[in-house]
């Protein structure tokens, strides 16, 4: 069976999308309109999270599976879409390389993906260094915060961003000058990719929700140790106005012509670590089959992305696949990076172990977990039916993968494994399990997912931590007070189906 890539106006017409629903970026990508979201769902939306054990320099290739799993359930006739996570400029020029999957299960146009893209990045950049600006104008003209009085230079927490990794800007000196060399003062810049408005771009329902939550941001102190907002700068709203395309997901393709929603989110180790709200309910609303990727390990990205995101969002997946490769397992179990794709019974029986936490914690939230074995060419037959044998004793279905050399045809007994899982969920859906409740303390929701997702004994709170936890519940800062206020640009710019959620 033949596949190949389609222009992005025959991929829309084949997901049931006009002309007015997307703007073409070229030939091979386009940006979707977020009026789709409340327009009645083309498919069963049929939610599959993709994840893995924790990450090792061996590899474990997430987003490869993902990909392949794709490309072979629509081999299998079905409708799938996936929703996965933007790369970032600094990882591609770095040592992880593109974002995009690998060898013949990838994305494309790849080089486009994995550098300018329709310029989200970019537009996140630039709104927060905005904010950046907007915090030492207010330090440097001594704005009154009403109530509150003046920014505290020696408190600001907010820093700039840049989607590259520049070593050197990760401390520096801002304010030097004959006029403000008495407001200079340390800074610190991240890569883009960490920054706070992703997170908050990730997690946004529409421009209003954006707006709201931008407003939140916490950027430092006045000298009185009181926080001040974004809201307080009156900073939100021009921060929307650059981020209002940012804020709709893009469509592209596999290699094999199938859908992709790529937005948002690529560091699983910073904030939740998945792609956006908008994007994973498109994708859901788009096939009968949606799949996504939670980034770095399943206790991390995995847990954010169903404590986090699947609350926020409402919805919950009717299976997580973890992938799993015989290198990282034998890592997981002693092994050196050097020699680890080399046969090791001793250290793959020992990263087994590490597996099964993983499995134990899918059973936490509820859900059916399946083991994708994401196959590299030294694998040896033993070592993978020792593995099979061992996830099986737990009672778990497994299928190896190959999609990387094959692409979707490497991975038809993965799909039809994660089809019968799912189509079973079809009579009794899982219903949402959370590590923790929302009205839970900030103690006891640290504790909870030590203890059940990281395997921790108990939690000490240091001095530090119990401050900044302290901070954290603040009355005021949960609301947003400045939200729509008369300096806001946006009420002509606000699609009237946007709406908060609840």
């Amino acid at each position: 069976m033949q596949f190949t890539p389609q222009t992005i106006v025959e991929l829309a017409d084949e997901l049931g999308l006009g002309v007015d629903d997307l703007e073409p970026y070229g030939r091979g990508k386009a940006r979707l309109s977020l009026d789709l979201l409340n327009r009645p769902a083309n498919g069963t939306g049929r939610l599959v999270l993709v994840t893995a054990i924790n990450p090792t320099p061996a590899g474990e290739g997430k987003t490869t599976v993902c990909i392949s799993l794709a490309m072979g359930l629509r081999r299998l006739g079905r409708s799938a879409v996936l929703a996965l996570r933007e790369p970032s400029l600094g990882p591609v020029f770095g040592s992880k390389g593109g974002g995009t999957g690998g060898g013949r299960a990838s994305l494309t146009p790849a080089d486009d993906i994995n550098l300018h893209f329709t310029g989200d990045i970019h537009a996140i950049t630039t709104a927060h260094n905005l904010l950046s600006a907007l915090v030492d104008n207010a330090i440097f003209f001594r704005e009154e915060i009403p109530g509150r009085g003046v920014i505290d230079p020696g408190q600001v927490t907010w820093g700039r961003a840049l989607d590259i990794n520049d070593r050197a800007l990760r401390r520096s000196i801002v304010g030097i000058g004959p006029k403000t060399d008495d407001l200079s003062r340390q800074e610190h810049f991240d890569i883009t990719a960490a920054s706070e408005i992703m997170a908050i771009v990730a997690l946004a329902s529409g421009l209003e929700d954006l707006e709201d939550r931008l407003s939140r941001i916490v950027v430092g102190r006045t000298h009185a140790g009181q926080a001040v907002t974004a809201g307080d700068l009156r900073a939100s709203g021009a921060m929307t106005v650059v981020l209002r395309d940012a804020l709709r997901p893009n469509l592209v393709q596999t290699e094999e012509g199938g859908p992709a929603i790529v937005h948002c989110g690529p560091f699983g180790n910073i904030a939740h670590g998945c792609n956006s709200v908008v994007a994973t309910r498109l994708a859901m609303k788009l096939g009968d089959y949606a799949i996504t990727e939670a980034g770095f390990g399943f206790d991390l990205g995995g847990e954010k992305f169903l404590d986090i995101k699947c609350r926020l969002a409402g919805i919950w997946p009717r299976a997580v696949v973890i992938v799993a490769t015989l290198r990282a397992l034998k890592m997981h179990g002693g092994a050196p990076v050097a020699i680890c794709g080399e046969p090791d019974t001793t250290t793959l029986i020992k990263g087994l172990e590490h597996l099964e936490h993983h499995l134990a914690t899918a059973s936490a939230f509820g859900l059916t977990p399946i083991v994708a074995i994401n196959l590299f060419p030294n694998d040896t037959e033993s070592e993978l039916l020792l593995v099979e044998e061992a996830v099986a004793a737990r009672g778990v279905r497994f299928a190896r993968t190959d999609g990387f050399a094959r692409g979707g045809e490497g991975s038809l007994d993965l799909a039809r494994v994660v089809s019968e899982v799912v189509d079973l969920t079809d009579v009794a859906p899982p219903q949402p399990r959370f590590i923790y409740n929302e009205s839970d303390s900030p103690h006891d929701k640290i504790r909870k997912i030590a203890t059940v997702v990281y395997g921790a004994s108990d939690v000490a709170f240091t001095p530090a931590a119990e401050l900044d936890i302290a901070r954290i519940a603040e009355p005021g800062l949960l609301e947003s007070p400045h939200l729509h206020s008369q300096n806001s640009p946006l009420p002509h710019l606000r699609p009237q189906n946007c709406r908060s959620p609840p």
